[in-house]
């Protein structure tokens, strides 16, 4: 009797699905360690931005600007449109997450051409999401009026042409950590791109590599879902 308890169960018995959930790549499980501990940092900067918020409510002194008020202009023109353009970015990644669904996907089904069409989406997308992120950064710079008084009391400091200076401080930080990400999800899928082009993971069999550089792509997205709706929208 003492023999049978002690008797060890076969694994495939415990786990009785398809797959057991411990077969995972060792790439890919560091970069799901390294996306949650960055996400913790991204968690620890917005909590931070929303008790800057209720600090400065809008009924006081040095009120904390409201989004639609500040982001208004649009490239080329100066008609007032109230956070459409940020829509617009944040369309553009959302857009570069799905080509990048569609690159993981080629890559399952061994597609090269496939992987390389999607993935060179991706990229592009991204590309314009910088660019844009450039063109916004200048315009805050520049101010309201565009005469580049976006720092206006220089005998407190305490204050900008928008509100309180902890306001840009957070604007500067925030987006420019996660452009920061943006940058260099472009650097690595670009380089994926091209060993995808030249056939190396075509010749190993498989498109591991595309997958990973797409779970950091989509956490990229993911966090900008997030800053765009605390920064901009609330």
């Amino acid at each position: 009797m003492a023999g049978a308890a002690s008797k060890e169960i076969d694994k495939s018995v415990l786990w009785g699905g398809k797959t057991s959930p411990l077969q995972v790549s060792y790439g890919k499980m560091m970069m799901w360690f390294f996306l949650v501990s960055d996400g913790l940092t991204f968690g620890g900067l917005l909590t931070a931005l929303g008790f800057a918020k209720f600090a400065n409510p809008v009924d006081t002194a040095g009120a904390w600007p409201m989004g639609e008020e500040v982001f208004t202009h649009i490239p080329f023109t100066h008609a007032p449109a109230p956070l459409i353009y940020v829509a617009f970015m944040t369309f553009i990644l959302i857009v570069s997450s799905v080509t990048m669904v569609l690159a993981v996907e080629a890559g399952h089904r061994m597609d090269k051409k496939g992987v390389i069409k999607w993935l060179l989406w991706t990229v592009v997308g991204g590309l314009i999401f910088l660019g844009s992120q450039v063109w916004e950064w200048s315009t805050f710079i520049a101010g309201p009026d565009g005469d580049l008084t976006t720092w206006a009391d220089n005998s407190t400091l305490a204050y900008n042409s928008y509100g309180p200076v902890l306001y840009a401080d957070f604007f500067f930080f925030i987006t420019g950590f996660h452009g920061f990400h943006v940058f260099t999800g472009v650097v690595f899928n670009g380089l994926v791109l091209r060993n995808v082009i030249r056939g190396v993971y075509h010749k190993r069999g498989h498109y591991e590599m595309v997958e990973k550089v797409g779970l950091y792509w989509h956490f990229v997205d993911l966090v900008w879902v997030f800053v765009f709706t605390f920064f901009y929208l609330v």
